[in-house]
C-alpha cells in the first residue's frame, strides 16, 4: 500500500504561480513512477504530467507544457508540480498518483495510489 498527500494549493491571480508536493508514504519501495492529474468540475480527470523514480524521465500534457513542471525529490519520496503562468481553466482539483501498471503514462487508469487532492483555483 503507498499513501499519497498533496499540499500546495491554494487561489491565485492569473498569471501567478504556485507549487504543488506530494509526499509518498508505506511501500514507497513500489513506486516506480509518480504523477498529477487534474479534474475540473464537470469534466474527465486529466493527465499533466509524469516523472519516472529511476531515471527521471518524464511526461507532460501538450496544454501544459512551457507552463507546469515536474521533478522529485527521491530522497523524501515527494514530487512537485511547478505551475507558472497560470489561466482560469487551470482551475480543479490536483490529484497525486504513484505506482505505474502500464498504458499511457498521462492516462488515469495506470495508475494504482491516489492522493486526496488539492484545490487550484485561478481568478481572472
Amino acid at each position: 500500500q503507498v499513501q499519497l498527500v498533496e499540499s500546495g494549493g491554494g487561489s491565485v491571480q492569473a498569471g501567478g504561480s504556485l507549487r504543488l508536493s506530494c509526499t509518498a508514504s508505506g511501500d514507497t519501495a513500489s513506486v516506480n513512477s509518480m504523477a498529477w492529474f487534474r479534474q475540473a468540475a464537470g469534466k474527465e480527470r486529466e493527465g499533466v504530467a509524469t516523472i519516472r523514480v529511476g531515471d527521471d524521465m518524464t511526461w507532460s500534457a501538450d496544454s501544459m507544457k512551457g507552463r507546469f513542471a515536474i521533478s522529485q525529490d527521491k530522497s523524501k519520496a515527494m514530487v512537485h508540480l511547478q505551475m507558472n503562468a497560470l489561466k482560469p481553466e487551470d482551475t480543479g482539483t490536483y490529484y497525486c498518483a504513484a505506482v505505474y501498471r502500464g498504458g499511457g503514462f498521462l492516462s488515469a487508469p495506470s495508475f494504482r495510489y491516489w492522493g486526496q487532492g488539492t484545490q487550484v483555483t485561478v481568478s481572472s
